[in-house]
């Protein structure tokens, strides 16, 4: 593994981070308590209880005598009532028993009231606590989230192990150690959307059945929290990423321009510890030498004096704002904001994570790593609101890749302006001729190749007509509105259907039945999701290490559906003879089965089983792409691929020739490659067939 540079800090102010590596064992420094800086959450969430102000008292008319409740009595015995005066004895006992009984259901019902207060806010102090424990209570570094709905039942959040004290920055690591890493990495997250989509699909399917039985309410709060209740499932299950270490500078495994859609993911893979403040930082109770340090940030718009530039980011420190993220009060040189100061001191860099508003996500936002900053000015200066607050000024550091919040904006100015943004290159802005939903471009700004160009385009598979010969026996579902639990089409499925109601891919089968020509549901029914074709903009360009490649403009969502690998089908007889005359083929059967890891619940579930039903017999038919090829046929090969092949059926029902359906195994970026493994090892030889190669390069 690369090394790695111990920064537990010195008490010498003077020292640099890059050359103390010393430990001290003086006492924690206790800072005074600060509320951290909450960026706005994706969610709606409820008000918390906030107790009512203390008012004045107010001084009694001249000619009355005041009203006098005690609460804090618990057996109050007189309450002296304004303008009344008793007329006889008999009055006096009556209006005193009177008075003594209305007293005691007062104080009964105030104690009642403070009962219940006192339990939610202990409640409320659990429940922050669950997730992550503060080992320094005076830095208030942790918040807790609240739920978005008051009809939502609380997550339990999960006792995760301590974090860890200790810092470190990785660095030399070979190829093999980074791809190692990324693998790692890849994984989790691939586990962390697979919990995500299934508790939320379960969750809304819960939460129908109830409403139809007349048992719940309505969710109007935005959804289900499947991102929190993944993120439990795997801290029950120790399967965060970096919590061994603190790590300043560069994650391993995490690349420039990965995003995410919600903020418990930067948890689960260590971007950044907190699933609510801006701020992540070691507090100064558990740093060597007394002084916090901040390690990254995100720059969501929380507060109104932040300036980005991109490059240049002035960043506002936390605390004194309202609930309505309004300047209130002026800020303090404590917790976080004096991380940040000492790690400026240090020279200490900061990982920086942007918030950006992004149309057609699966939450309004997503949260894009834009790289390593420094922070080089730290000063106190007046706010827009006319309190003080202090500034940071950060600037990236040279030798980076592209910032990933650029190439959303470049996207974005490419789906809408295309030749302003990119005069030169395009040799086609849809070159399946208006035989897709969206139209395909084709761009080349490195040589004069237009290959793509030469073939007849295909927007499905062409089967043989013996295929389609059971098609009298065909059977299908009658479900006039769309299908649900229980129908023909979820028993062929083995009892649930493939997709979710936004038709993501739930988890992995060997093959998915969707409803086809036989069955009577409407064309949106959830079970028809393949066959409607391409839902994101494609575009096929010349790459000098892939030779030709696919990329998409859009943000593609893990467990999504792309396209479909589309070819002539050659019965095998056939395909030994176009063999022969150098035909490109594609083998079904050499796919690796890559739907199996989409789903896979077995780090978290002891109990898992690998779907084997339906079956599907073994697959021996080629498709020829020489001729006539859709846009799937220009992805390249890899090893560690972003899209996988689903087997599905829908138009006939010879499960000897499926479709081969292309489905996101991980959220990909705009622009980022699209790659497949064709079931070809790194180093092709003479045993190993190079057709598929050869399509791509």
């Amino acid at each position: 593994m690369g090394s790695l540079v111990d920064l537990n800090l010195s008490p010498d102010s003077t020292a640099t981070a890059a050359t103390t590596t010393t430990t001290s064992d003086n006492p924690p420094v206790r800072n005074p308590k600060i509320e951290p800086k909450e960026e706005p959450l994706e969610f709606s969430t409820p008000p918390p209880h906030q107790p009512q102000p203390q008012l004045p008292p107010q001084q009694p008319h001249p000619q009355q005598t005041p009203i006098t409740t005690v609460i804090s009595d618990p057996n109050p015995i007189f309450l002296q009532k304004e303008e009344h005066t008793p007329s006889s004895d008999k009055d006096i006992l009556i209006f005193s028993e009177f008075s003594r009984v209305s007293e005691m259901f007062r104080a009964a019902f105030a104690r009642r009231m403070l009962e219940g207060e006192a339990l939610n806010h202990h409640q409320q102090q659990q429940q922050q606590q669950q997730l992550f424990p503060t080992p320094d209570t005076d830095s208030r570094a942790i918040v807790s989230i609240p739920e978005e709905d008051n009809n939502v039942v609380a997550v339990p959040l999960p006792r995760l192990k301590k974090r860890s004290s200790e810092l470190v920055r990785v660095s030399d690591m070979s190829p093999n150690e980074q791809q190692h890493f990324r693998d790692v990495y890849r994984r989790t997250r691939r586990l962390y959307d697979s919990l995500r989509v299934i508790t939320n699909f379960e969750d809304a399917k819960r939460n129908n059945l109830e409403l139809a039985m007349g048992l719940g309410k309505r969710n109007r709060g935005g959804g289900n929290r499947g991102d929190s209740k993944a993120a439990q499932l795997m801290g029950q299950n120790d399967l965060w990423l970096n919590r061994d270490k603190r790590i300043v500078g560069s994650i391993p495994g995490v690349e420039i321009g990965d995003l995410f859609f919600f903020r418990f993911e930067l948890c689960v893979v260590g971007l950044h510890g907190l699933p609510q403040a801006g701020i992540d930082y070691l507090p100064a109770g558990q740093s060597s030498n007394g002084e916090p340090i901040a390690t990254s940030i995100v720059v969501s718009g929380g507060y109104e004096d932040d300036e980005d530039k991109g490059y240049e980011i002035i960043y506002t420190g936390q605390g004194g704002q309202d609930k309505h993220s309004r300047q209130c009060e002026h800020q303090k040189l404590e917790g976080g904001n004096l991380a940040l100061e000492r790690s400026m001191h240090y020279g200490i860099e900061i990982r920086v994570i942007r918030g950006y508003k992004y149309e057609g996500g699966v939450s309004s936002k997503v949260y894009v790593y834009d790289g390593l900053y420094r922070i080089t000015d730290c000063w106190f200066d007046m706010g827009k609101s006319g309190f003080g607050v202090y500034k940071y000024k950060l600037v990236r550091m040279e030798g980076q890749g592209e910032m990933g919040t650029s190439i959303l904006r470049f996207a974005e100015s490419l789906r809408a302006r295309p030749l302003s943004v990119r005069p030169r290159g395009y040799l086609s802005f849809d070159i399946s001729r208006k035989r897709e939903n969206i139209p395909i471009r084709l761009f080349n700004d490195i040589d004069d190749d237009n290959l793509p160009l030469r073939f007849q385009y295909l927007p499905t598979t062409v089967f043989p007509p013996f295929v389609f010969d059971q098609g009298s026996t065909g059977r299908g579902c009658d479900c006039l509105q769309g299908c649900g639990d229980g129908c023909f089409c979820a028993m062929l499925n083995g009892g649930e259907f493939g997709y979710d109601h936004k038709g993501v891919l739930l988890r992995g089968k060997p093959v998915i039945f969707e409803c086809g020509a036989f069955c009577r549901c409407p064309p949106h029914c959830q079970n028809r999701v393949s066959q409607k074709g391409l839902r994101n903009q494609l575009e096929v360009f010349r790459s000098r290490e892939t030779g030709w490649g696919v990329r998409s403009l859009d943000l593609i969502h893990a467990g999504a559906f792309i396209c479909e690998y589309a070819g002539v089908v050659l019965t095998r007889e056939q395909a030994e003879i176009f063999a022969m005359t150098g035909d490109n083929l594609i083998y079904p059967n050499r796919f690796p089965e890559r739907w199996a890891e989409w789903g896979d619940l077995s780090q978290v579930n002891p109990d898992y089983i690998r779907p084997s039903q339906p079956s599907i017999p073994p697959l021996n038919f080629a498709m020829d792409v020489s001729r006539m090829r859709n846009v799937a046929c220009y992805m390249s090969h890899s090893p560690t691929p972003n899209v996988m092949v689903q087997f599905v059926m829908f138009d006939h029902n010879n499960l000897m020739f499926p479709h081969l359906m292309l489905f996101a195994m991980e959220n990909i970026p705009p622009l980022r490659e699209l790659s497949l493994d064709y079931g070809l090892a790194d180093e092709p030889s003479q045993s190993q067939p190079t057709e598929m190669l050869a399509i791509c390069n």
